[in-house]
């Protein structure tokens, strides 16, 4: 069992990113990854959600979070908020939420 900490963390994804498949590929990357949360569009025209896992995957997905998304989202920026260490995760797996 790695002893490395767990993180949870909200963010938000500004830019070209409904209508091109956004919440699918960070679903399939959060699960490669091995993290848990959720993703959901907003009204705003943003993605939201929450990731939770090991300290250095959760850093690993914010870095593709803001910099890779979907092969045609144009991402502007990304934010994070509500980062804190957990003890155990909430989910038991990354789900997209309608």
């Amino acid at each position: 069992m790695s002893t490395e900490e767990l993180l949870t963390v909200d963010y938000e994804v500004f830019g070209k990113v409904q209508g091109v498949f956004f919440r699918k590929y960070t679903q399939t990357e959060g699960q490669k990854m091995g993290l848990v949360g959720w993703v959901q569009n907003t009204s705003a025209g943003t993605v939201q959600g929450q990731l939770q896992g090991p300290t250095s995957k959760v850093r690993q997905m914010q870095e593709w979070l803001k910099t890779t998304g979907s092969p045609k989202s144009r991402i502007i920026k990304a934010e994070f908020t509500n980062e804190k260490k957990i003890e155990n995760m909430d989910f038991k797996d990354f789900k997209v939420v309608h």
